[in-house]
């Protein structure tokens, strides 16, 4: 198991797929999940300290881990089969519980729990991520290539031709 960061929620461009993106900082690997609107929302929430008037699926279980006084040690995303990913609730008594990767995600950045992930299924789903300045530079010059033109090139006023015979200095 590696630890990951939750990096957050994000919603894909080219098929309207929401995602929780999990990074594997020493590898250099973004593991993007699949998850409903509503588990994103409530991933999304907690990460941003939003609370609620009542108490949402994910802030009960948290207030009745509380409340029978045990604590959750970490989650852990244990395997990948088919798609769907798989996890597991790790709690203070040892007790571990089976869990939705996007339920168990929820909980742990509610109660601050660490998120570990198998080095297989970083491995079979991680994709390499990349610098945000370094994107948007390669994005600025795809754009710019998809827009030039040969005058793009040429100087002001045209191209130069050397004047053949000239003896003066340039």
């Amino acid at each position: 198991m590696v630890p990951v960061e939750v990096l957050g929620v994000r919603q894909q461009e080219r098929d309207q797929e929401i995602v929780v993106l999990l990074l594997d900082t020493a590898a250099e690997l973004a593991v993007p999940i699949v998850i409903g609107a509503r588990e994103a929302s409530a991933i999304a929430m907690a990460q941003a300290g939003v609370a609620t008037p009542r108490p949402m699926t994910h802030d009960l279980l948290r207030d009745l881990l509380g409340a029978v006084g045990v604590d959750l040690d970490r989650i852990e995303i244990v395997a990948l089969d088919g798609g769907v990913f798989f996890a597991e609730l790790v709690l203070s008594t040892g007790v571990r519980l089976d869990s939705r990767a996007s339920d168990a995600i929820a909980l742990a950045v509610r109660t601050g729990s660490p998120v570990l992930c198998s080095a297989e299924v970083v491995a079979a789903a991680g994709v390499e991520v990349v610098d945000m300045s370094q994107q948007r530079e390669m994005e600025k010059f795809r754009d710019f290539l998809d827009h030039v033109t040969a005058e793009d090139f040429t100087a002001a006023g045209g191209p130069h031709e050397p004047d053949v015979g000239d003896d003066t200095p340039p």
